[in-house]
């Protein structure tokens, strides 16, 4: 058999479509490894920033809770289980914890 024997068709198809799987595989690993690079950007952007005016949030504490606001626009935000930590005693009503959270936050 010789160094110049042309591969037959079946091989030459069967090598493309190895060849574009391979390529479809690299495009798609780029572009998840780009979405990833795109959200720790966001993350970077928008840690501890306002949803409303863009402005920094502050931290201060209520009940050992932790809670983020901003005081440029009054907006209060929760991070996730952060509403229930804040819980009602059985002595508490609801309404009274609630009035107690807006009076922190009155302007």
């Amino acid at each position: 058999m010789s160094d110049t024997t042309k591969p037959s068709r079946a091989e030459e198809e069967y090598f493309a479509r190895e060849n574009a799987e391979k390529l479809r595989k690299l495009a798609h690993e780029k572009a998840m490894a780009m979405e990833e690079e795109r959200k720790a950007e966001l993350k970077r952007l928008h840690w501890m920033r306002c949803p409303k005016c863009g402005m920094e949030l502050q931290t201060i504490r209520f009940r050992g809770i932790e809670i983020d606001r901003c005081f440029n626009c009054g907006v209060t935000v929760f991070d996730e289980g952060e509403l229930e930590k804040i819980g009602v005693s059985e002595s508490e009503r609801p309404e009274s914890v609630m009035r107690s959270i807006l009076n922190i936050f009155k302007r």
